[in-house]
């Protein structure tokens, strides 16, 4: 009896073990990950991309350690991004005590299901390096290519300008109106009606030239455009892009986290690459 016993367990470990190999074991050639993301609202499936090795190595190392799984989408804003990956507020999980690299490339940018590290702001953060783990998948919304190609922050200073001249002073209590009923998008009106006005008062363009390829994306599927080369891109989501509106889509509090916890848990699968091309067009 106590042999068979000794038989079982050493069986079980080598089984046990076995499988940690199995699960550890690096990819084979044309072999990738495919993540899935794994909500009540669905599942969201993401490639990551070879061109940001620091940041899929990082992503890659947590999701087997299962560091994400019971972590919450913390931080969620309608039109703009679900926020989740705060290792550091699951009870009982280490501490996420480094930063990563910047890692940015051209042709990653924030589209419509984009997946990307969040990061401390440029005052504090100068070299835009990423969290050790928080990440976010963008919404974002539709922009025409009018839009993309116009210079937002410069209409917006000069707009501040106006609106202090004293000539303006009426401007100024309706600008002042829309803050505090907080709609910016009848301020963000207001300053494109005078944008003539203001080229010619001030001497400026707001023109600028905008790549074509993220202007037709951008323009058709969405994203949010202001992010780019400011923020590191390392994946996209393939699938699920209702789960992401689903989860952005719900109530929040007034710091944006959601009213009811949205938990997560994220596991890998090996899938070859020609598999990924086939499903979804996507060529790694």
């Amino acid at each position: 009896m106590r042999t068979t016993f000794y038989a079982l367990a050493l069986l079980l470990g080598f089984s046990l073990w076995s499988c940690k190999a199995s699960k550890d074991r690096p990819l084979k050639p044309g072999e990738d990950y495919l993540v899935t993301i794994h909500t009540e609202f669905g599942d969201m499936k993401a490639i990551l991309y070879d061109q940001t090795p620091i940041h899929k190595e990082n992503f890659v190392r947590l999701a087997k350690e299962g560091s994400f799984d019971e972590t919450i989408f913390h931080r969620t804003i309608k039109d703009f991004m679900i926020q989740g990956g705060d290792v550091d507020a699951k009870e009982g999980a280490g501490t996420i005590d480094y930063t990563l690299e910047a890692e940015f490339v051209d042709s990653l940018f924030h589209k419509k299901g984009a997946l990307a590290a969040a990061r401390e702001g440029d005052n504090v953060n100068p070299e835009k390096r990423s969290s050790g783990s928080q990440f976010y998948i963008v919404q974002g919304q539709k922009f025409t290519k009018e839009e993309l190609s116009l210079d937002i922050g410069r209409l917006y200073q000069s707009f501040q300008r106006l609106v202090a001249l004293p000539e303006y002073d009426s401007l100024k209590q309706e600008v002042s109106k829309l803050q505090r009923a907080q709609n910016f998008e009848g301020i963000k009106a207001l300053a494109l009606e005078r944008r003539g006005e203001m080229e010619k008062l001030f001497g400026v363009s707001f023109g600028k030239d905008y790549p074509e390829d993220r202007a037709e994306v951008y323009s058709t599927l969405g994203g949010v455009p202001h992010l780019d080369d400011a923020y590191t891109v390392f994946g996209q989501v393939v699938e699920g892009l209702d789960v992401v509106d689903k989860i952005a889509e719900q109530p929040t509090d007034n710091r944006d986290k959601p009213e009811k916890d949205i938990p997560m848990t994220v596991t890998l699968e090996r899938i070859s690459k020609k598999e990924i091309e086939k499903r979804y067009g996507i060529k790694l």
